[in-house]
């Protein structure tokens, strides 16, 4: 009879599956697509890319030479469990502007779990130290007025990468100016006291990102990595599963 055909078995394949740098990196800014790293200028959203990129150089060198190292040490000097108590803190402290913002989008239930949450933690949770919060069902919530915006109907706008302040777009760039005057810590009279829990704040933000560093260091163009990974995160936050309608015409 004719010989049995045979099917060439597919070939192996031995692909790492994603490292714990990019588990922290989606975490943080969600996933990223495959052509999120794209040649330059790929981003239609991305028009101002020259500037962005000139003041990416910048907030990388400040970075590199203060932002970092501080962070590092102060992990090496602080222990986790006070770490996480400063971080638990700033997250809480954040809440009210939360829920201010969720009740401007139209979304009064999330308003009440945000304030909720800012109250049991500020009480049960010592200051915001400890979170209660979570284990009684209340979620943190992370709304701030560029996403009221956007849920208002400002939904495309233009990247623009802001000098210390980083990845933003011009609509969230005015949200950011919206959001300010509120923050508790602005509320503080003492200048000294008010400029150091700031420092704290800052320190305990880029102490977060360390672990994606690795990553940005592997990537071939950090700056379009951060860049179309923010945007997605951005959309997601803003738009969720209703997604973003991509309009023809340059965004604002």
């Amino acid at each position: 009879g004719a010989p049995d055909a045979t099917v060439p078995a597919p070939p192996a394949t031995d692909e790492p599956g994603p490292t714990a740098a990019e588990r922290d990196f989606e975490a943080l800014y969600g996933p990223v697509a495959a052509d999120a790293a794209g040649p330059a200028g790929s981003n239609p959203r991305d028009p101002w890319e020259g500037f962005n990129r000139r003041v990416h150089r910048f907030n990388n060198a400040l970075d590199q030479n203060v932002a970092r190292p501080a962070a590092e040490a102060y992990v090496a000097v602080v222990p986790s469990p006070v770490r996480t108590g400063v971080r638990n803190f700033f997250s809480n402290l954040g809440q009210p502007v939360s829920a201010l913002n969720a009740l401007l989008q139209g979304k009064p239930v999330q308003a009440g779990q945000a304030l909720g949450r800012f109250v049991l933690n500020a009480t049960l949770g010592v200051g915001g130290i400890f979170d209660p919060a979570t284990d009684a069902g209340l979620p943190h919530r992370s709304e701030d007025f560029g996403q009221t915006l956007g849920v208002w109907g400002w939904r495309e706008s233009r990247y623009l990468e802001l000098p210390l302040f980083g990845p933003r777009t011009v609509r969230d760039t005015f949200g950011l100016a919206g959001d300010a005057p509120l923050s508790p810590v602005r509320q503080i009279d003492d200048d000294v006291a008010r400029v150091g829990t700031q420092g704290l704040q800052l320190v305990d933000l880029r102490t977060r990102l360390m672990a994606i560093d690795s990553l940005r260091e592997g990537a071939a163009d950090d700056y379009a990595l951060i860049r179309d990974a923010w945007l997605q995160r951005r959309d997601y936050q803003i738009f969720g599963d209703r997604g973003r309608d991509d309009e023809s015409g340059l965004p604002d």
